[in-house]
């Protein structure tokens, strides 16, 4: 089955997982939804990511983070730029997310980056999604 919105299933999947509180979730492996995890990673929303291979095209292996209490740290995921609507922004009117207490994944030309990375470097792009 082919899927026109593959980063949109990603953010889905991540967000089922949260609302069933499962400690893990499987996605369908590729190079940009591996840079998202990355920055998920890198910015304390996920525990970490595992790359299982396969035959095809490999999985991912996302592991959630909850706080003591048992909340998940992702409050929410939200996909901006769509197949159907693209969203592209200059380094300077990248809009923060809930006034800097979330973050906006943009793909750029230096790559797939945090909105506070892509103020820094001067550079603009696609809005793929807003996490916070």
């Amino acid at each position: 089955m082919s899927m026109s919105d593959p980063i949109a299933d990603m953010l889905t999947r991540i967000r089922n997982a949260i609302m069933a509180s499962y400690d893990t979730v499987d996605i369908p492996g590729s190079k940009l939804k591996i840079s998202i995890a990355k920055i998920l990673k890198a910015e304390g929303f996920i525990k970490n990511y595992k790359l299982v291979s396969d035959k095809r095209q490999g999985t991912i292996r996302i592991f959630l983070k909850y706080d003591e209490r048992g909340e998940p740290v992702i409050a929410g995921l939200r996909r901006e730029s769509k197949p159907s609507r693209r969203v592209y922004t200059k380094s300077d009117r990248i809009p923060k997310v809930l006034n800097g207490y979330g973050i906006n994944i943009l793909s750029t030309s230096k790559g797939v980056i945090t909105d506070s990375q892509a103020r820094k470097l001067g550079v603009g792009g696609e809005i793929l999604c807003s996490v916070w």
